[in-house]
């Protein structure tokens, strides 16, 4: 297949295959989607996380027997195939090594359990669309791709970590859940003590001081202090990560192994020509929806939901928002939604009372707007957060009274990347029953959910917030929440499909498509 070959819009297939370290591919010119296939000669074995805990001293608030089979099906649905324990010292030469990997547009293949990326784009159309990686629990993936735009379009496959990799991150959850720590201040008078405090406490000796929520049930532990009682803690604060934790740091190597680019061994692109009579549509057997969007001309036009308006202007973005109120909550990710909208409103003006977690507040009089943020309860990597603005996002939705012009805006994920995955299920178990008790007074109110992405990974960000992890946790939202009223802001596409590089909290241009997938909710297109 050479570049400059053609294919009917809508219309293209394709399949990657691994023999050892070597990447094929191989094409079909009449089919609806774009399929890349991946195998591997060495047979993967399935774990179950759910059934090998080794974390038993993270404690768990009790779940109801709904609850506890819903908790069972997550996790089998995110356990991930997982290669044979790995042998001591590690060889770049016996893991997936992206220098000496390719991949070729042809026809046919397979590959092990490795962290794939792939997307399909054109720099100069400011295009670029994901594709959808599928794993066949038999050794083989699909990357299924949608065709959108016409013209030239060139496949990029990214890896993010090789299948032995993915084997000792899921190790330093089930060892090290506690692997970052956190510290609270207690004092009294003239005295000060500082103590470790996690979801995850070791036990030891020492009395401990439970911190758990009373309304959500969510835990939160300190060592207690030796000469103060547990009511004298005044706040939160990151501790940090534990010293020594892996000796495999070759599967960790940026530039070499980690989020690395594969290269093609030929051509890598194609022309797609304008979709035409006497074409087919032939349907992709491993993947039923279409990706949520795509970049062009460097907007995000959505493939699913109301078409997304180009809110460029102060003033589009004051007439969506006027009337409303937008209660944010979540994460550094959602709070940069907070601070565009707070640098975007020409007529606001803005309190915040902690640096970090807020409380926020941007208020619009003459339009009568107001937008607010507030970080979600502990576990959070901030310091010195008094204990009095240590809120969960349950109860703060609790308060809320809802209605038309209210909207409310929720990302959680990055601060839990480093736990259980049962302590992240449990934290949207009591987000999830705030949503539908808040949509049930309140049905006309609009709720949005921004999902995780993927971001620039170094060791240190791998071990605590590698993209596996936030992937796992990205799926569990998404099936948790899906069937309910609210509406989703795809960050992990919209961080995927564009041309500028991955980072936890995305450059400005991301964050401005972003915002306008959310005012496209708020205000959507008529006819749209």
């Amino acid at each position: 297949m050479k570049v400059g070959n053609t294919i009917s819009r809508e219309t293209f297939y394709c399949n990657l295959l691994t023999a050892g370290h070597l990447f094929y591919g191989f094409l079909s010119l009449l089919c609806s989607l774009s399929v890349f296939h991946f195998q591997n000669t060495v047979k993967s074995t399935i774990h179950s996380s759910y059934a090998d805990r080794h974390y038993d001293f993270c404690k768990f608030q009790p779940l109801s027997l709904k609850e506890t089979h819903e908790e069972y099906l997550l996790m089998k649905s995110i356990a991930w195939p997982e290669t044979p324990p790995l042998p001591f010292p590690h060889y770049l030469s016996k893991t997936s090594d992206p220098s000496h990997s390719s991949f070729t547009i042809l026809s046919g293949g397979k590959t092990e359990s490795d962290i794939l990326l792939a997307r399909l784009h054109n720099p100069t159309l400011g295009a670029g669309v994901v594709g959808q990686v599928v794993d066949h629990l038999n050794g083989s993936y699909s990357a299924v791709f949608y065709l959108p735009w016409e013209g030239n379009a060139e496949v990029e496959v990214t890896l993010v970590h090789p299948s032995e990799a993915i084997t000792v991150l899921h190790s330093l959850t089930r060892k090290h859940p506690d692997r970052i720590y956190f510290k609270s201040l207690f004092r009294s008078g003239y005295i000060n003590e500082t103590t470790v405090c996690n979801v995850c406490l070791r036990p030891t000796q020492q009395p401990v001081c439970n911190y758990t929520d009373l309304r959500t049930g969510e835990p939160w532990f300190c060592y207690k202090p030796k000469n103060l009682s547990c009511d004298t803690r005044i706040n939160h604060s990151k501790g940090r990560l534990k010293k020594n934790l892996m000796t495999t740091e070759t599967l960790f190597q940026s530039g070499v192994n980690m989020k690395v680019s594969i290269p093609a061994s030929g051509p890598s692109g194609v022309t797609v020509l304008p979709k035409t009579k006497g074409w087919s549509m032939v349907s992709s057997r491993t993947v039923k929806s279409r990706p949520s969007g795509y970049y062009f001309h460097s907007v995000w036009r959505a493939l699913r939901g109301p078409s997304v308006p180009h809110f460029n202007t102060s003033s589009a973005i004051t007439q969506c928002l006027k009337g409303k109120v937008v209660h944010i909550y979540g994460d550094s990710t959602v709070r940069q939604w907070f601070e565009y909208f707070n640098a975007t409103l020409p007529g606001s003006c803005s309190t915040n009372l902690s640096e970090k977690i807020g409380p926020y507040m941007a208020l619009d009089y003459a339009n009568n707007i107001l937008v607010t943020y507030r970080c979600h309860g502990p576990p959070i990597r901030f310091s010195k957060v008094p204990i009095t603005e240590l809120r969960y996002i349950a109860n703060e939705l609790d308060s809320v009274t809802g209605g038309s012009e209210t909207v409310v805006v929720l990302g959680i994920w990055s601060h839990f990347s480093t736990f259980p995955v049962e302590v992240y299920i449990r934290r949207l178990q009591s987000i999830r029953r705030a949503v539908v008790q808040l949509l049930s007074r309140a049905p006309d109110t609009l709720v949005v959910i921004r999902t995780a992405n993927p971001k620039n990974l170094t060791l240190y960000e791998t071990i605590t917030n590698s993209d596996w992890y936030s992937l796992q946790r990205d799926k569990v939202l998404r099936a948790m929440f899906k069937g309910l009223n609210v509406h989703l802001v795809d960050a992990w596409e919209m961080v995927v499909a564009h041309n500028l590089p991955h980072e936890l909290h995305p450059q400005p241009p991301i964050i401005e498509n972003m915002i306008n997938v959310l005012l496209s909710y708020i205000c959507p297109k008529k006819g749209g």
